[in-house]
């Protein structure tokens, strides 16, 4: 069979799966107009102009671009107060920095959501140790896994309370590297609500990496006190080359951003390098990335279960943030998957895709990520921690149509080497 052939079969395969989504796909272009429409009132009455487009320097006391745009996202996530800031290297940056600005040494912190993801284990200090993790300034870290069944959280939040008393409750939003359903905005309203029930005092802290104009609220909206996230995912629109957020009741947001700068300096500090007008611009593509991103999330989520591996979450389901998993059970097919979809990026798609070891991941992680910003996660990428059970995952995507080109490609490959059928790709297009 000439390649040729099997990218024809590929594509045909592709256009029969994406066609049995095509009520799915209207449903999330609609979402694009609810959204849009929000972002855009929020600009108008707020007077967005070029002059917040300008570049100060220095300390960037009194900077008018910085404050414009952190009233901006404050409306967005309807909370008292934000503080975008180019200074947050990443979004476990943006964690840590709420989490050393409001914790203690004698505080007690309860992760509801099992282990978190592999970068706050340092920070945490459930691995590693000695280089300032909450551990070695005695905080007390517990956990739970409401995920696992969320039907009986309120018993393992009760009876979690009866034990200890909690300075924060942290709900990562998103499922990580784990294999579970992201918690939904109606699911942390449920959660804040019975916290807050046992203690008004506690502080609900969501990760909302991946999630933010995913579904029609925020967490703050829900009952959450501080919420943080990274402006290279969702609400980065593909084009801020760095940064990150937090959001909330504006004593917290100040606290972290102490730890961010130092105290007595706060969120009043700290310039944005001219990037003013890239940060204002990718939260107003941000809908239409989000949208298609989710569509991308549906097309592989059916075509993997379709040639008869596990996909979470379902295609066509109702979605709370980008993340799409597959297990592949196989370290070899998630190789040759990353090496395929590097291959059919815009960015680096000459390079070789080799297990490597991160700063702040215990595994070696397999990454395909030749996307415009590095680590961009709101472009087509995909990566696994090299695990057992071989899970990918898989998020971002500026195109669908991109995400289809790659989708060929892996087939026609994996067809090429005998990995999957003929006639499992001719039962896609049936």
């Amino acid at each position: 069979m000439t390649l040729d052939n099997n990218l024809k079969l590929a594509e045909n395969a592709i256009l029969s799966v994406e066609e049995s989504l095509s009520k799915v796909f209207q449903e999330r272009s609609n979402q694009v107009f609810r959204k849009l429409e929000n972002i855009l009132t929020i600009f108008k009455e707020e007077k967005v102009s070029t002059s917040h487009f300008n570049q100060s320097s220095g300390s960037g006391h009194d900077d008018i671009s910085r404050e414009k745009i952190d009233a901006v996202f404050a409306r967005l996530f309807l909370a008292e107060k934000a503080a975008v800031r180019m200074q947050f290297v990443s979004g476990t940056h943006a964690i840590s920095s709420v989490l050393f600005g409001i914790l203690r040494p004698g505080d007690v912190m309860l992760s509801l959501t099992g282990q978190p993801y592999d970068t706050l284990e340092e920070v945490i200090g459930i691995r590693g140790g000695g280089k300032g993790s909450l551990k070695d300034f005695e905080i007390e870290y517990k956990q739970i896994n409401i995920c696992e069944n969320f039907d009986s959280f309120e018993e393992k939040i009760f009876h979690s309370f009866q034990e200890n008393s909690y300075k924060l409750v942290f709900i990562q939003k998103s499922c990580g590297y784990s294999w579970r359903k992201s918690l939904t905005n109606h699911q942390i309203e449920k959660i804040c609500s019975l916290i807050h029930s046992l203690d008004p005092n506690c502080i609900c802290f969501v990760d909302n990496c991946y999630g933010e104009l995913v579904e029609d609220s925020e967490p703050i909206s829900k009952g959450a006190n501080i919420i943080a996230g990274s402006l290279i995912k969702n609400l980065g629109g593909t084009i801020v080359p760095t940064g990150g957020y937090v959001a909330g009741d504006a004593e917290l947001v100040e606290m972290a951003c102490s730890r961010l700068t130092s105290p007595g300096i706060g969120s009043s500090a700290g310039i944005n390098f001219g990037l003013g007008r890239l940060i204002l611009q990718g939260l107003f593509l941000a809908p239409q990335i989000v949208s298609e991103s989710l569509k991308g999330a549906d097309l592989v989520a059916a075509v993997f279960k379709n040639l008869g591996f596990k996909v979470l979450p379902e295609p066509a389901t109702y979605r709370s943030d980008l993340i799409q998993s597959v297990r592949l059970n196989n370290p070899d097919l998630v190789q040759k998957v990353c090496q395929s979809f590097q291959n059919s990026s815009p960015v680096d798609s000459f390079l070789n895709v080799v297990p490597s070891s991160m700063d702040g991941y215990d595994s070696k992680l397999l990454m395909a990520g030749g996307t415009f910003i590095e680590g961009s996660t709101s472009e087509f990428s995909a990566d696994a921690p090299l695990r057992d059970p071989y899970n990918i995952f898989v998020q971002g995507g500026s195109h669908i149509a991109h995400i289809k080109i790659a989708l060929i490609q892996l087939l026609s490959e994996l067809l090429e080497e005998k990995l999957i059928s003929k006639d499992s790709l001719l039962s896609l297009s049936t």
